[in-house]
């Protein structure tokens, strides 16, 4: 793994991308194939291509609020317009000249970036950064009516992967992992993400 890189499961048209919500959210979502209500579009909707990074974040589904993991299959090129209007939430010296400059470049953002420990099987936190990716209410909208394609319920294999880590069969836990490759950026999009090329 990169220090600072996307990995995610991905074909030539869409990118999964993960998010944990309580069934009264959850369930309509999966239902209706997009995000409906009781979906807030007023807020801020952070969505993560790393599978072991919601689990931990999650606690396996079961934190509360936090029940249902829902894998969203969103357009490569939606998921590549959020990255384009992003900015970082924190002041890369890579990235930007100053911390006026960031500060000025995030208070208009459109699409927040952050970088997190990239988590191993077992929640153990790695050297490696895993990406999450703030949508604002501003652009919301595309997210849920344009770029979103599938939407599915894997808390039944999340419930079984845990199980068998608890029960020691760690082998047949990695066998039921999303197979995540590193996703292919621009040089532009790189220095603009602080990315390892």
């Amino acid at each position: 793994m990169k220090g600072y890189g996307i990995r995610a499961d991905y074909d030539r048209d869409t990118i999964v991308v993960y998010q944990a919500y309580q069934p009264g959210i959850g369930k309509p979502a999966v239902a209706n194939g997009r995000f409906v209500e009781p979906f807030s579009r007023e807020r801020m909707t952070w969505i993560k291509p790393s599978f072991l990074w919601m689990m931990a974040r999650s606690n396996w589904g079961r934190k509360p609020g936090q029940e249902m993991v829902l894998a969203v299959r969103i357009t490569r090129s939606g998921w590549e317009e959020a990255l384009g209007a992003a900015e970082l939430t924190h002041a890369d010296k890579r990235v930007y000249r100053s911390s006026d400059e960031w500060r000025a470049r995030l208070r208009h953002a459109l699409v927040h970036v952050q970088w997190d420990p990239e988590r191993t099987l077992r929640g153990a936190t790695l050297d490696a950064r895993a990406i999450q990716v703030g949508i604002s209410r501003h652009i919301v909208d595309r997210y849920v009516d344009d770029w979103t394609v599938q939407i599915e319920d894997l808390t039944p294999t999340v419930g079984k992967i845990h199980r068998l880590l608890q029960d020691g069969h760690e082998h047949r836990a990695k066998d039921l992992l999303p197979n995540e490759q590193d996703y292919p950026v621009t040089p532009e999009l790189a220095h603009r993400l602080g990315i390892d090329l």
